[in-house]
C-alpha cells in the first residue's frame, strides 16, 4: 500500500527528529528545558516556548493543539508546572492533556511535554 503524502521531518538526529508532520498533522518529539537550572515553572516556560517555535515552523500554533503529555519527575512540582501552562495556554482553546510522573533521560530536568496539532 503506497501512500504519496511525503513526511516532513525537522531537525534530524542520529536518533530523533524533533517534529514530523505528515497529512495536515504535526508531531512534536519530547521537549526538554535548555537550562535545566531553572525551577520547574521556569523548565516549563522554556519548554512550552521551545513548543511555540516547532509549530511555528510547521504552520500551526498552540491553538491547534489536539493532545498534549506532560512527563513530571516530581509530584510536588504540579502546581508550578501548570503556573506555566496556565500563562500560556490560549484562553478557549486548552487541549486535551495528560500529565504522568515519571523519570526522565537526565535528572536535572523536571519536566518533558509532548504535543501533537493540527497544521
Amino acid at each position: 500500500m503506497s501512500n504519496s503524502a511525503p513526511v516532513e521531518r525537522f531537525d534530524i538526529g542520529a536518533r530523533l527528529s524533533e517534529m514530523a508532520v505528515y497529512n495536515g498533522v504535526a508531531y512534536l518529539a519530547g521537549q526538554v528545558p535548555e537550562d535545566a537550572t531553572a525551577d520547574v515553572t521556569g523548565q516549563t516556560a522554556q519548554v512550552l516556548a521551545a513548543i511555540d517555535k516547532l509549530l511555528s515552523r510547521a504552520g500551526t500554533d498552540k491553538t491547534r493543539i489536539l493532545r498534549a503529555q506532560i512527563f513530571l519527575t516530581d509530584r510536588a512540582d504540579f502546581a508550578g508546572m501548570n503556573a506555566a501552562w496556565d500563562a500560556w495556554v490560549a484562553e478557549g482553546h486548552a487541549p486535551p492533556r495528560a500529565t504522568v510522573i515519571a523519570g526522565l533521560a537526565r535528572p536535572e530536568w523536571k519536566v518533558e511535554i509532548v504535543v501533537t496539532a493540527a497544521i
